[in-house]
């Protein structure tokens, strides 16, 4: 089996990855994934596409993220594996989709406006 990459995106998060038959290793950045994901409930998001799929010792995936916070960064990882996966077996489709892992969040920060001190905080008004 040859090598598939795909992307994912999370707000400002790009996350590519090569996905590969293999053992099970992921690493991010040349970082194993728990070391570069080091809370626990970052490392299960970056990892539930492959749970769901029930394939998680036989591939290998190569990760390359950069932008956004760690957390945008780690679902925009499950996102490129979930396309990963599914450009590999149609059949796991149902079962991610189920769980919501094929959609793309789109939401983004709004924009700060003019006049205010965010995009919707005005400033603090005071009747001298």
């Amino acid at each position: 089996m040859s090598t598939t990459n795909t992307s994912g995106r999370r707000k400002t998060a790009v996350a590519r990855i090569y996905l590969a038959a293999g053992s099970g290793n992921i690493t991010v950045n040349g970082k194993d994934y728990t070391v570069y994901f080091p809370t626990l409930p970052l490392q299960y998001i970056a990892t539930q596409s492959l749970n769901v799929a029930e394939s998680l010792a036989n591939f290998d995936v190569k990760v390359n993220v950069q932008g956004g916070g760690i957390k945008g960064q780690a679902e925009a990882v499950r996102l490129a594996i979930a396309k990963a996966l599914v450009e590999l077996d149609p059949e796991v489709k149902p079962a991610l989709r189920a769980k919501g892992l094929m959609t793309r969040d789109d939401r983004m920060v709004e924009r700060k406006k003019p006049g205010r001190r965010k995009a919707r905080r005005r400033f603090q008004f005071s009747k001298r």
